[in-house]
């Protein structure tokens, strides 16, 4: 119940960001998620996208650096609270969260997070287990 997400290094400097989505929407590929982190020289950009092979075989043409890394997707109540209960859970249960974004989707009463653990089957079993659903990449590509 994991998803697959894109963590690409771009130089920091101004259009960078720019060309690379020119990248993915010459190829028709769909980010359904972006978290970009900066240092001083390059940036990181983490993408949840629709088609990851696709995205994969793109990017390396392009000759970009990335790796693909297992996150999860979860699904919560789109209401004040649910995100602080989600984090509660996992520390409660010892599962470190290294770090999340959200992302939006059509459906309403809904919020989605993606969440980097050091243990992906742990937090999936103790959220499960609270009541928040993880999706899975097939699911994601359908939101």
């Amino acid at each position: 119940m994991t998803v697959k997400q894109i963590s690409v290094f771009l130089e920091n400097k101004p259009g960078r960001l720019a060309e690379f989505t020119d990248v993915l929407s010459e190829h028709n590929i769909d980010m359904r998620a972006l978290s970009l982190a900066e240092a001083a020289d390059f940036g990181i950009v983490r993408i949840i996208v629709n088609d990851v092979y696709n995205a994969s075989t793109v990017l390396k043409d392009a000759g970009y650096i990335f790796s693909i890394t297992k996150v999860l997707a979860v699904e919560i109540p789109d209401e004040p609270g649910s995100l602080s209960r989600t984090v509660r859970i996992l520390g409660d249960n010892g599962v470190n969260l290294e770090y999340m974004y959200a992302f939006t989707t059509r459906k309403k009463g809904l919020a989605y997070m993606i969440l980097r653990v050091e243990d992906n089957q742990k937090a999936i079993e103790v959220l499960t287990a609270s009541g928040i659903r993880p999706i899975c990449q097939d699911e994601l590509a359908e939101l």
